[in-house]
């Protein structure tokens, strides 16, 4: 059973196994530098006592696997490590040829060749906060009694409405990959599960280049029933999340400090909430800028940005709640503030300059669900699955949608989505 080279312990022999970093030789002497994903260590190989491994093991390029028996020994000489291993044995597991790319390749070329450029430290760490954030995502809803879906990714109906959707061919008929686990969600408050949450897939047709857009990417969604207001669901989001940071910074605050020169900082009191049409207002009177009112159905790229900077400043926080968006901007299942109302019980969370999540109370009655979907001009006959959720009983609920990808990369710094997935896709991008 291997050894993970963070785990040796001085004396006792073992196996350890992993990559040539550096391979350095002298007269009598081969130094190989053989890491794995806890650290790295010295193999100190003499070639009068193992002449075969010593010429075998001269000839392979960096990144070669090597497997290797023997024992480490204290060697203060050798820095960083302190130790040296001596080698009773070497397998060669894998030659590997000149690698394709190196540290100043291009970024397409690196997503190319994405399972080499992830054997990097600081790129492999990101894939463990990630497992750590979800852990506490899910850790969080278990605590507070929720039940786990995993719905089906492949569906007849568009949760959307029939935009930017991947059609498939399902056995002859028309199918569509899942936009989001919406339908699904509300399915399950229909049958009484009351509070769920689901950590899944989803996809997105749009033709967008930027850096975070993309076709395929994980969500995080919960649903939870006899929710009357959508800021009983900004309470249940906000404790959620200021949950997930507190986990993190205790764990890996110092680190990401060091490794991604981010800090992890917590609000100093509430994640504020400001409505829609109060962010125009502060947009004119602190920045003198004046949203066209045919643009104030929502925020675009560079508003989002503005007001996580007007949060941070004079809020004192870089997470920022926007609610009550106009029903025109939002799906047809968003409930609205009354039956003759223009604005939607709606919320959106902005995070560093970037949507993270967005959520609203569902219209769960059955005829207004019904001239809502015929109000956006959508076909009522293709929603005829969707719409028997309603008809046989099911209460007030709502949730939101949350973008995890978005998320790790706004925490760590990243400059794209496409470093906090770990094989991405896009309108261009259909390998590894």
């Amino acid at each position: 059973m291997k050894t993970y080279i963070k785990d040796i312990e001085i004396d006792i022999p073992c196996q350890i196994s992993g990559w040539i970093e550096k391979i350095r030789e002298q007269k009598t002497m081969l130094f190989v530098i053989l890491r794995d994903r806890s650290g790295q260590v010295q193999v100190t190989i003499e070639k009068e006592r193992l002449p075969e491994e010593a010429k075998m093991v001269s000839k392979l390029l960096k990144d070669s696997v090597l497997s290797v028996y023997g024992r480490a020994v204290k060697a203060e000489f050798v820095r960083p490590y302190g130790i040296e291993f001596l080698p009773e044995q070497i397998v060669v597991e894998s030659e590997s040829k000149v690698l394709p790319i190196d540290k100043d390749s291009s970024s397409e070329l690196k997503l190319d060749c994405r399972w080499i450029d992830l054997r990097d430290e600081k790129k492999r760490l990101i894939f463990e906060i990630r497992t750590f954030v979800e852990q506490a995502m899910r850790e969080y809803f278990l605590e507070h009694g929720m039940i786990e879906i995993h719905s089906p990714k492949i569906t007849s109906q568009c949760s959307e409405g029939g935009a930017d959707v991947f059609a498939v061919d399902y056995y002859g008929q028309k199918a569509y990959l899942t936009q989001s686990p919406q339908f699904y969600k509300q399915m399950a408050m229909a049958s009484g599960f009351e509070r769920v949450f689901e950590i899944g897939a989803y996809y997105r047709a749009e033709k967008s280049y930027t850096a975070r857009h993309t076709a395929e990417s994980t969500c995080v969604d919960f649903e939870i029933a006899d929710i009357k207001s959508h800021h009983e669901i900004i309470d249940f989001e906000e404790d959620w999340i200021l949950y997930v940071l507190a986990k993190v910074k205790e764990r890996y605050g110092t680190v990401i400090k060091s490794m991604f020169d981010s800090e992890i900082v917590l609000p100093t009191g509430k994640i504020p909430r400001i409505k829609l049409c109060d962010v125009f207002k502060i947009f004119k009177e602190k920045y003198g800028i004046d949203t066209p009112e045919s643009k104030q159905l929502d925020l675009d790229p560079d508003a989002e940005k503005l007001i996580c900077e007007y949060a941070k400043d004079y809020l004192g926080s870089e997470l920022v709640f926007i609610t009550d968006y106009p029903a025109e901007a939002r799906a047809f299942y968003t409930k609205r503030e009354s039956d003759s109302s223009l604005d939607s019980m709606s919320l959106d969370l902005l995070y560093r300059g970037w949507e993270m999540s967005s959520g609203a109370v569902r219209e769960h009655r059955y005829e207004v669900l019904k001239k809502q979907i015929k109000e956006k001009g959508i076909d009522s006959e293709k929603m005829e699955g969707y719409l028997k959720f309603f008809q046989y009983g099911c209460p007030p609920h709502g949730g939101i949608g949350f973008g995890i990808d978005r998320f790790i990369c706004k925490m760590l710094g990243l400059s794209s989505i496409k470093d906090s997935i770990f094989v991405f896709r896009g309108p261009s991008r259909l390998m590894p």
